[in-house]
């Protein structure tokens, strides 16, 4: 399989060697823009862009620009990077359709763990249709789960919530974030159903419940 490329798009050199280095390492392709005209270039000229990592403050034009232009023709994934951590920005990327939302400094690693999670979601990386870790294996298309090869029953919220645990194996997961993409965002309910639905499908997972780790006054992770 081609490596996917990824564009990644900040007006520091650093900070681009950082990203690209440990992208290339994950077996990615990097291209890089040094500001949002640039990107956009990039961006229309290449046409097998597979996920764009866009830093928000940049001369000439800034990330919510790019971001908008490139909405208006592709769905292509886009992580924004940004030195604040402002609700309001936050808020207005989600409105301009950005898929995930990275405040520096961060942790390069965490950043892979989060293009991969969003590459098997948008099923880029091939392997959407069957989600494997640590004996449990879950089915998509059939909506099945096995766990070291017993049927597990679950109901449909239970399934979507391992579904999203196994997509985004590793990572943090917050509350409100289970919440706007098992129950969308249109969801209005109480984050304790979360924690209802996870201690009922812990408690059919048997032993393997216990990788689904809380983490106190935030949310959870399925760590394999």
């Amino acid at each position: 399989m081609d490596r996917l490329k990824i564009l990644v798009v900040d007006d520091e050199a650093r900070m681009r060697k950082l990203v690209k280095d440990f992208l290339v390492k994950s077996n990615y392709e990097v291209v890089e823009a040094e500001d949002g005209s640039q990107a956009l270039d990039i961006f229309f000229g290449q046409k097998d862009i597979a996920l764009i990592i866009l830093d928000v403050m940049m001369p000439k034009m800034d990330g919510w620009e790019v971001c908008r232009e490139v909405r208006q023709y592709s769905k292509v994934p886009i992580i924004m990077l940004t030195a604040k951590s402002d609700e309001r920005d936050e808020l207005q990327g989600f409105q301009l359709g950005v898929d995930e939302y990275i405040s520096k400094p961060f942790s390069p690693k965490i950043l892979v763990a989060r293009v991969e999670a969003i590459l098997r979601r948008t099923n880029q990386l091939g392997e959407e249709e069957i989600l494997e870790a640590g004996g449990i294996v879950l089915n998509k298309s059939a909506h099945s789960v096995t766990i070291d090869g017993k049927d597990v029953e679950l109901s449909y919220k239970e399934f979507e919530l391992l579904t999203y645990f196994l997509e985004n194996r590793g990572i943090a997961l917050s509350r409100e974030k289970i919440l706007n993409n098992v129950w969308n965002y249109d969801y209005f309910g109480d984050a304790r159903t979360i924690d209802t639905h996870v201690k009922k499908l812990r408690s059919k997972m048997g032993q393997k419940g216990d990788l689904i780790k809380t983490i106190w006054g935030m949310g959870y992770k399925l760590e394999v």
